[in-house]
């Protein structure tokens, strides 16, 4: 049975294995859209915290794009790569098409950035809470975290409703803690989680970012 009915849900059982950060002015909550945003903009209202936007992009094989080779990460003027080193490994993809990807994928954070009027969020010296909706691989959550690290945080606490085993240890690696409700034994996808997992649209990035500007 899924353990969450939605996305806001899902903000709201995160709220309650994060309780130690709540009402602090040394915490930031930082989300992944799209899914992310409706998420982090409940815990960040339920933590009292302000509510920052890390843009990532899946970086696809050319001609597969359910395959990624890489992900990229925009976190003010920080932008992170990385690399899936096995994925590069076995379709042989090279360094000039790579980058090719790169530039098309980060034009399009860019572009993102500035319909949803993304603002960046002091983090020099701050906890930061970094969340999306969930992780399969955990790919776009670990360029995230690089990006956000170029801001100096005190520590970057990945928060997630769902993950695989997998991915739950391979974010252990790079973040300083990571706080998942849910870690199936058998991990089928994110969406399997949710009651309602439906596709969150640019226009309600741009509602749950003005109303958390707002508060």
């Amino acid at each position: 049975m899924p353990r969450f009915t939605d996305r806001a849900d899902a903000g709201r059982q995160l709220a309650d294995i994060l309780t130690d950060l709540r009402d602090r002015d040394d915490v930031v909550v930082a989300a992944l859209p799209r899914g992310g945003v409706v998420v982090g903009a409940v815990l960040a209202a339920a933590l009292g915290a302000p509510l920052g936007v890390v843009v990532v992009r899946k970086i696809s094989v050319p001609r597969h794009p359910e395959v990624a080779m890489g992900a990229l990460a925009v976190w003010g003027e920080h932008v992170e790569v990385v690399r899936n080193d096995d994925v590069l490994a076995t379709v042989r993809i090279g360094e000039e098409t790579f980058s090719a990807s790169c530039r098309r994928e980060l034009d399009e954070a860019r572009r993102r950035i500035e319909e949803w009027r993304v603002h960046r969020v002091p983090v020099a010296g701050r906890q930061v809470v970094l969340v999306d909706d969930g992780a399969a691989t955990g790919a776009t959550v670990r360029a995230a975290v690089a990006a956000v690290r170029r801001g100096d945080p005190d520590r970057v606490v990945v928060a997630l409703p769902v993950a695989s085993a997998n991915a739950r240890i391979d974010l252990g690696s790079v973040a300083d803690d990571v706080r998942c409700v849910l870690v199936p034994h058998r991990f089928g996808s994110v969406g399997a989680a949710y009651r309602d997992f439906a596709q969150v649209e640019d226009e309600r990035v741009g509602r749950e970012l003005a109303g958390a500007r707002s508060r």
